[in-house]
């Protein structure tokens, strides 16, 4: 698993406005982190819910670039810490200039 890997995740039940069920997310932790013993990683849930795509911080990503089935949303505000026995399947990678992007997006929500 690397930086900018698409993979599906498994999230469990869903809890209020958290990410549940199924779904792809983007790895976005640091290699150097990937590359531990750690059990955990940090990632962005995607969502093909196209209502969430003006919110400050989320980025529309093509079908196209992505290999899913739908264009997608990346939910940059529920950036999370799952358990890397929630990653199912890798799908596909981002190209560097939209890891740029959404690191962008990571310093702007967390204010860096």
């Amino acid at each position: 698993m690397i930086r900018g890997e698409i993979w599906w995740v498994d999230f469990g039940i869903p809890f209020g406005s958290e990410p549940g069920r199924r779904r792809p997310s983007i790895i976005v932790q640091s290699d150097a982190f990937n590359q531990t013993d750690m059990h955990t990683t940090i990632v962005i849930p995607l969502t093909t819910n196209m209502r969430l795509a003006d919110f400050p911080g989320n980025i529309v990503l093509s079908s196209y670039e992505t290999k899913l089935p739908k264009d997608s949303v990346a939910v940059t505000p529920q950036i999370t810490v799952i358990d890397r026995a929630r990653l199912l399947e890798m799908v596909s990678a981002l190209s560097y200039s939209t890891m740029q992007e959404i690191g962008s997006n990571i310093r702007l929500l967390l204010d860096l």
